[in-house]
């Protein structure tokens, strides 16, 4: 006899995952279509397969259970295989759902301005552009393609470095007017700094601003690129910001760039199953071409377009 785990209606788990998502059983059933009394039926069902509460229930809306988080980290791996499968049955042209994970500063300040070059490349290509602040496993399917500052380790994975950037500190003018400009390297422990959070420092490629300044004094730290950037235009300190980061659109200007600059690669993995499918090869030329076009301005030598 088998166990009501291994009846599991796959529509079940799609529905759980609305929900989760939005927060609100009322919410997920008006984005489906159905009823509330549906949403909340299919919900007791999947409970009863699981045999555990997968929802707090509230005046809010609804939370997820531990046992809901554990059921919600399976249902996204399934409802990613099931993306690969449609993608992979679509035939040989370049067609379907990537998804691509990378860091959140190149996705917002270099990479998304451009995607109409995939799109006009292969408009039957659908892509999801995942921002994470750690290492992506390919490996796992976490994502069909990442594009990193670092070549990832694990098995089965095809990775080919597609350049690299160089680094650099960045001031405002008006920061440099109250605080005078450093003329070398020992004129910057008495400058303020912005930088990332320590804490949530979780791959050493972006450890930038310490490869340059080995004991910056910082007044602002986040773990966002885009409020770093922000906050140095606004004057609040000295910032080190990848080439791709545009600083000198919004006003920065170059602090030392004679004496300190550091460089970072740029690598593209996939999982080698998926290495050779017409979709993943669109957007990994199409990351190519993009990349060795700007090639001069992410080496920092030319202005962001």
């Amino acid at each position: 006899m088998t166990s009501p785990i291994e009846r599991i209606d796959w529509d079940d788990l799609r529905i759980f995952l609305d929900v989760a998502r939005v927060g609100s059983l009322t919410q997920a059933a008006r984005a489906l279509k159905v009823d509330h009394s549906t949403v909340s039926r299919r919900l007791t069902r999947l409970e009863h397969a699981v045999g555990a509460t997968l929802f707090k229930r509230g005046r809010g809306g609804v939370t997820l259970t531990e046992m809901g988080l554990a059921v919600m980290c399976r249902a996204e791996e399934l409802a990613a295989g099931i993306r690969h499968l449609r993608a992979d049955v679509s035939g040989s042209t370049a067609a379907g759902l990537v998804r691509l994970a990378t860091m959140e500063g190149i996705a917002s300040l270099w990479l998304t301005p451009r995607l109409q070059a995939l799109r006009t490349r292969a408009p039957d290509v659908q892509l999801e552009l995942v921002t994470s602040s750690q290492q992506v496993r390919v490996n796992r399917r976490e994502a069909d393609l990442f594009l990193s500052f670092f070549r990832p380790t694990g098995r089965n994975l095809i990775s080919s470095q597609l350049g690299g950037f160089t680094t650099h500190l960045w001031a405002s003018p008006d920061y440099l007017r109250r605080a005078g400009v450093p003329r070398a390297a020992d004129d910057l422990p008495h400058h303020n700094f912005v930088g990332y959070i320590e804490e949530f420092v979780l791959v050493d490629a972006v450890r930038w601003l310490e490869e340059l300044v080995p004991d910056p004094r910082f007044v602002f730290t986040s773990n966002s690129m885009l409020s770093q950037l922000g906050a140095a235009r606004g004057g609040l300190g000295i910032v080190c910001l990848p080439s791709f980061s545009g600083a000198d659109q919004v006003g920065l200007v170059k602090v030392l760039p004679n004496t300190l600059t550091g460089r970072r690669e740029l690598w593209l993995t996939a999982h080698a199953d998926l290495a050779g499918s017409p979709r993943i090869k669109a957007v990994t030329d199409t990351l190519q071409d993009l990349i060795a076009r700007d090639k001069a301005f992410f080496r920092g030598t030319a202005r962001h377009r």
